[in-house]
């Protein structure tokens, strides 16, 4: 029943056109869906296209599968093809290389297309934590309980240029003899692939580096704090196909600077629990020890 004599009459009269008007309604939602940008969740773990800096260099910029609790969620990947691009390792303990500077001064000064801290260090500000040597350089002889040890410039041409070493799968004594540039850090993804940190509640900023299944050489910058179980679930759901990683610093520290010549970034850290409990950091910091991202002549 009609009770106010416009409505009703308004009613009548659709009634005589709705033949008319289901079809246009329809049409209408079709292209409102063509032209409708279609959105994606906070929790996307869907990728950016992979940018091309250069022959044989990306980087790429992935939305995190879970958000942070601060800052944009992001991580951010520079991917390296070991055809086209080497390691280089530098250390303020070695007379020829200097002294503690940000991560961006030790690329920039040292002739690096990119740079990312090459451990945690100890309470001198100079010795990693765990073994470090180039074949020049030793800046620590302790070989520490961490299983994982990021091996380059081998001895043989035929060897891998660039592994990891997973102490629970291969045997370190061995394969040290073959590398003259070692670094032990924290294992993330085991050499079977699983993430090797138990939960915990502790976040931070972090810095790390990979491998994929095509043996390139991932640099990875996260600056919103995560627990580092989380971030290495979700590293290991990104389409990028990550085969094994290791840890090498956390919170404001955490920095990655690329420079190209034709392009640069650079990413720094902010947040620790029980430290730095913010995403407010804007400061290069300086650090002893650094992984340098070099061209190879073809």
């Amino acid at each position: 029943m009609c009770l106010p004599k416009y409505f009703c009459g308004r009613a009548k009269a659709l009634k005589r056109f709705q033949h008319l008007l289901i079809p246009f309604i329809a049409l209408l939602g079709i292209l409102t869906l063509a032209i409708s940008p279609r959105t994606k969740s906070a929790d996307s773990a869907q990728p950016s296209t992979w940018k091309n800096l250069e022959k044989g260099l990306d980087i790429g910029i992935f939305q995190a599968p879970k958000k942070s609790a601060l800052g944009d969620s992001l991580i951010r990947i520079l991917r390296a093809e070991t055809k086209y691009f080497g390691l280089k390792l530098l250390n303020a303990s070695s007379k020829d290389q200097g002294k503690r500077q940000s991560v961006k001064k030790w690329a920039n000064r040292n002739g690096l297309i990119a740079a990312i801290n090459a451990s945690m260090y100890q309470k001198d500000m100079i010795s990693s934590v765990s073994y470090m040597k180039t074949r020049q350089h030793i800046n620590s002889n302790w070989v520490s309980k961490d299983k994982t040890i990021l091996a380059f410039d081998p001895t043989d041409k035929s060897l891998p240029p660039v592994r990891i070493i997973d102490r629970d799968c291969e045997d370190f004594n061995k394969l040290r003899k073959f590398y003259d540039t070692l670094v032990q850090s924290i294992r993330m993804v085991s050499c079977h692939g699983k993430n090797m940190w138990a939960p915990h509640k502790k976040m931070w900023s972090t810095a790390a580096i990979g491998l994929d299944n095509q043996n390139r050489i991932l640099f990875i910058h996260v600056r919103s704090p995560y627990t580092s179980h989380d971030l290495i679930n979700m590293l290991l759901e990104l389409p990028v196909g990550l085969k094994q990683a290791m840890y090498v610093e956390g919170g404001a520290d955490a920095q990655l600077y690329v420079n190209t010549g034709k392009e640069r970034y650079e990413f720094i850290g902010s947040y620790s629990s029980g430290s730095r409990e913010h995403d407010e950091n804007t400061f290069s910091h300086s650090v002893p020890n650094v992984l340098g991202l070099v061209r190879l002549q073809e």
